[in-house]
C-alpha cells in the first residue's frame, strides 16, 4: 500500500489524504459538505493527472521516439491517484446517502 502512495505521486496523494482528512471531519461535523468535498477530491485529481499527462506529451513531443511500454507504464502509475480519488468520491456519496433522511 506505501509503495502505490510513493508510486501515486507523494505530493497529490497526500493532498488527496488530506481531503478524506477532511471529508470525514465533515461527516461528523458538517454533513452538508460531505458531497462536495467528494467533489473536491475528484477535480483535485483530474486536473493534476491532465497536468501530469500534457508534461508527458510534451516530453514524447520532444523526445520524439518513445517506446510503447513507456508509455503504457506512465498511465498505469498516473491512474494510481484517479483510482483512489474515485474511492474517496464514492465513500462520500455512500456517507452522504446514509446521512439523509429516511422515508
Amino acid at each position: 500500500m506505501f509503495d502505490l502512495f510513493l508510486q501515486g505521486g507523494t505530493w497529490i496523494m497526500s493532498i488527496l489524504i488530506v481531503e478524506l482528512i477532511c471529508l470525514l471531519f465533515a461527516a461528523w461535523k458538517a454533513p452538508a459538505w460531505v458531497r462536495e468535498i467528494g467533489l473536491l477530491v475528484l477535480v483535485t485529481d483530474l486536473i493534476w493527472q491532465l497536468k501530469g499527462m500534457f508534461n508527458a506529451a510534451e516530453v514524447v513531443q520532444q523526445v520524439g521516439d518513445v517506446p510503447l511500454t513507456l508509455v503504457a507504464g506512465g498511465l498505469k502509475v498516473s491512474f494510481i491517484s484517479l483510482i483512489y480519488a474515485l474511492l474517496i468520491y464514492a465513500a462520500s456519496l455512500v456517507i452522504r446517502m446514509l446521512q439523509k433522511p429516511r422515508i
